[in-house]
């Protein structure tokens, strides 16, 4: 996979060295400064939030990209008014492609997710995972909120990466060694906006047929896609369906056709 002019494994191997302890602050302003276009790809969760006040306070106006994959909770399109209102954010809404939508719906049914985890991660491909590929084109690097405690698959993220399923740009996860009280004490201390969602009960929000809310005990991730069985808890676009790091072309970069599976009432909680 070729990398763009200028980037390459050894520098992707020297910023994370001399980035592996650096606060996410440091980390952004040193993305603004290598990358000439760099986006944030915000789900508008607290991590998000976080990330784009941090970034507003480094740059004049802020490149942000989210995902309408036309089935989000009403919740998610006001949080988006908020900040576009509060920040200086141009934010991009990217749409999955309507013949693709179409296509999966006519084969397999407006609620294919609950029929399979094939399907699942199929309609996360359709709606999620194509759409950002198309948007990053163009992009030198993005910057996601993952950290390191929000799963097991998630433990090993790096603080910079590159990202050879979208090209070979640079991929950066400031937030990574920050736990969820760091994320939640920084919202209160800069009285950032964040998802109203998050005060019932939903640590972990996607699309509003997928995500519940979660008990006191459970995993943060348990709400999503909460009907699945021991599967892993992504939707693709960072791991595939085995927990490993996405790239153009593997096995669960675009999930194999199918159309059985356990039906929706088997294995449903809630």
């Amino acid at each position: 996979m070729a990398t763009p002019p200028g980037l390459d494994r050894t520098e992707i191997e020297r910023l994370r060295a001399e980035l592996a302890g650096a606060e996410p602050e440091e980390i952004l302003a040193r993305a603004y400064a290598r990358f000439p276009r760099v986006a944030i790809v915000a789900s508008f969760q607290v991590e998000s939030s976080v990330l784009i006040d941090m970034a507003c306070r480094l740059r004049d106006q802020v490149e942000v990209i989210t995902l309408d994959t036309g089935r989000l909770p009403p919740e998610t399109h006001e949080v988006i008014d908020a900040f576009q209102r509060r920040y200086p954010v141009r934010v991009r809404v990217v749409a999955p492609d309507p013949g693709e939508v179409a296509e999966m719906v006519g084969r397999h049914g407006v609620n294919l997710f609950y029929r399979s985890p094939e399907l699942r991660l199929r309609c996360c491909e359709v709606r999620k995972s194509r759409p950002l590929a198309r948007a990053l084109r163009g992009c030198d690097a993005w910057v996601t909120g993952l950290r390191r405690d929000q799963s097991p698959t998630r433990a090993a993220t790096p603080v910079v990466a590159l990202d050879e399923g979208h090209g070979g740009i640079a991929k950066l996860a400031p937030l990574a060694a920050w736990t969820s009280d760091q994320v939640w004490d920084y919202v209160r201390r800069h009285q950032v906006p964040y998802h109203p969602l998050h005060d019932r009960g939903y640590p972990s929000i996607g699309c509003a047929p997928c995500t519940r809310p979660v008990q006191p005990g459970e995993d943060p991730r348990a709400g999503r896609w909460w009907w699945e069985r021991d599967q892993v808890k992504e939707c693709g676009l960072h791991w595939d369906h085995s927990g490993r790091p996405r790239r153009r072309g593997a096995p669960g970069g675009r999930p194999a056709e199918a159309g059985g599976g356990r039906g929706r009432g088997e294995g449903v909680r809630g």
